[in-house]
């Protein structure tokens, strides 16, 4: 027999690790499908279960919890292990749902942070935040002043997309560092609920395209879908091609379309449930010793770029 209160709320059960994988996406990008056909008002979401999460993927929880609040609806979090209450509050991310901070002090987070796409002045907050929780970061590849700025221009047209195409409200960024492990590494995920790369591509290409081709199609160097004097051209092509040197990772979801580099190969599937929006993990090897130019830098044969 129901409760009361049960008729008019959903739970929403958190896996026991929650990863940046393709599961991990899948079983993320079906949280506003359950939301939007909920007959109450309250979701919860119940992470009794959950003994590890990826950080990073606040960027993600965070939009949901965006576009679950777009259709009048309350989203609460409950039972949540003191484990990871702990790395979501030195985060940031619980404050937002009335958590108190908890001091970083061993420097292992990157900050949750939300960006209005429609204000001038957060172009420049969000530059400042690429450059102190990214490229700033003492274990980030050593790189040239100009090669890191090319990198901000290079995430800064996923953050651009939204902001020219689409109508989201926010633009969340998370990400997870992990300084102590053999595999060093650092996550940094960017989402928004914009346009996504299949409606896109297929407008400016004036094709119907799916959404897996629609992500292979921009990640080809000079693909883009700016125009005018600035075309860009840089943006998905540049950052597969220094991950790909670097040795890291990269996952983009946009739609029911999944795209990943590992290894060096590229993998793209359709998921079950379609994401309204797009996310972008970036997942840098902090194991890599080399040092980064582009190659308009340096006239020899030593250069990376």
């Amino acid at each position: 027999m129901l409760l009361l209160w049960e008729l008019f709320t959903m739970i929403i059960n958190f896996p026991d690790k929650l990863k940046s994988n393709i599961e991990g996406y899948q079983f993320l990008s079906n949280i506003y499908h359950q939301a939007s056909i909920a007959k109450g008002n309250v979701i919860y979401f119940n992470l009794e279960n959950l003994t590890f999460i990826e950080a990073n993927l606040c960027a993600v929880i965070g939009t949901l919890v965006e576009m679950i609040e777009r259709i009048k609806k309350t989203v609460l979090f409950s039972n949540i292990s003191k484990r990871v209450e702990e790395i979501l509050r030195k985060n940031d991310f619980l404050i937002n749902f009335g958590f108190d901070p908890l001091d970083d002090r061993y420097n292992t987070t990157v900050r949750y942070k939300r960006f209005n796409p429609k204000l001038n002045a957060h172009d420049q907050l969000f530059h400042s935040y690429l450059q102190d929780e990214l490229l700033g970061k003492k274990d980030f590849p050593s790189h040239s002043q100009q090669l890191g700025k090319k990198l901000r221009q290079s995430i800064f047209e996923l953050y651009e997309n939204a902001r020219t195409h689409g109508s989201c409200n926010y633009i969340h960024a998370c990400g997870q560092y992990f300084p102590q492990t053999d595999n060093k590494g650092l996550n940094m995920t960017i989402v928004d609920t914009g346009i996504n790369f299949e409606d896109n591509v297929s407008k400016f290409l004036n094709v119907e395209m799916g959404s897996v081709q629609a992500l292979e199609w921009a990640i080809q160097h000079g693909n883009t879908t700016k125009s005018g004097p600035s075309p860009g051209g840089l943006g998905l092509a540049f950052i597969m091609e220094f991950i790909k040197k670097n040795g890291g990772e990269i996952q983009i979801v946009s739609s029911d379309g999944y795209l990943q580099l590992a290894n060096n190969e590229i993998f793209s599937t359709k998921l079950n449930s379609k994401f309204y929006g797009t996310i972008a993990n970036l997942k840098f090897n902090l194991n890599d010793t080399s040092h980064y130019y582009l190659l308009s830098e340096l006239d020899n044969e030593n250069v990376i770029f």
